[in-house]
């Protein structure tokens, strides 16, 4: 009986031990926190983020994910970030403008194209540069940019066309930008917290709102809307954000390895993304909703409505950072072709 014990005695040591070598050889650990949920793509991609991290570093570096708003609201998250108290958050440009009038030229509709290969050019390139470098100034490391899928436009009237939006209201985050990308169509807009949408879309407060097909679904509100058009127009895109002090303690071959692992990470991201707005178009159009996409020339006519708004009114924000980041979208999209 002794003999089994001190056997077992042993065994457990022998775990334990294994168990503190693991844990020793962790040096460097990150709790990073963001909005959504653990179903949903953003964190998926974090999970893929943080084996690869770990594997690569020899167990290193550790990121302890935090879902569904576990570290506080937005701003608290990039507070944390900025400040220590967490190492990390992956935050989506559109909480982020008070923070840094910079990255609201994301907000710009049809600021990315269409083709997925194209908006890969600009985040890769110096205009994605240029938002990245924008929050050095302001505390923070940004190493990547991930796409988190596009809004679409639903309303309790009839959008036949660009006219239609005349005379209507919708819900916006509050931001001049978004404000100004409506009125280009003649619309009025308000802004509205994501908390009272549904009711302000039942009750008549606004006619209608933007936002992602999954967002549409998961929200309801195909419940108290008529119509809506795959439209695409605003790009909903993330920031990976570092706390400095953390991000510089790395060895530069780790700060490697989770550079990398963002960027081979993030297509796959993309692609949970769009299938989850197919499953999302499938269910709004199932509850009888009139759908329609957008075509190449109405999308011409949104844009040319819709942006030189929308960016003058982030050049009146942003001033002469803005400016020089719009001069550079000017050129990137200029070597693509895209129109300006």
């Amino acid at each position: 009986m002794l003999t089994r014990r001190l056997v077992l005695l042993a065994a457990g040591l022998v775990i334990a031990g294994t168990f503190a070598a693991q844990a020793q050889q962790a040096k460097y650990v990150a709790k990073i926190g963001h909005l959504e949920a653990a179903t949903q793509p953003r964190h998926k991609g974090l999970e893929k983020v943080a084996a690869l991290v770990k594997e690569r570093t020899n167990g290193e570096v550790e990121f302890q994910l935090y879902p569904a708003s576990q570290l506080g609201n937005a701003r608290q998250m990039v507070e944390g970030a900025q400040l220590g108290s967490s190492e990390g958050t992956v935050m989506p440009a559109a909480f982020l403008g008070g923070f840094n009038p910079v990255v609201s030229v994301l907000d710009i509709p049809f600021i990315m194209p269409e083709d997925r290969a194209k908006s890969q050019a600009l985040r890769d390139g110096p205009f994605g540069q240029a938002i990245l470098d924008s929050f050095t100034k302001r505390g923070l490391v940004a190493i990547a940019i991930w796409p988190n899928g596009r809004k679409s436009v639903t309303s309790a009237k009839p959008l036949a066309g660009v006219d239609s939006f005349k005379g209507q209201k919708f819900r916006v985050m509050d931001s001049r930008i978004l404000i100004q990308q409506f009125a280009g169509v003649g619309a009025a807009a308000i802004a509205i917290p994501f908390g009272e949408l549904y009711t302000a879309l039942q009750t008549g407060v606004v006619d209608g709102q933007e936002n992602p097909l999954d967002t549409i679904s998961t929200m309801k509100y195909y419940e108290v809307q008529k119509d809506l058009v795959v439209s695409n127009h605003g790009a909903m895109e993330d920031l990976v954000l570092f706390n400095p002090a953390w991000w510089n303690s790395l060895p530069e071959g780790h700060r490697d390895v989770i550079v990398k692992a963002f960027l081979e990470v993030r297509p796959q991201v993309e692609t949970l993304k769009e299938e989850v707005q197919t499953l999302a178009f499938n269910q709004i159009k199932e509850a009888g909703v009139n759908v329609r996409v957008l075509g190449d020339a109405e999308r011409a006519d949104w844009r040319a409505r819709m942006f030189p708004p929308a960016r003058d009114a982030y050049l009146e924000r942003a001033g002469a950072e803005g400016k020089a980041v719009m001069e550079v979208y000017e050129a990137e999209a200029k070597k693509l072709g895209l129109a300006n």
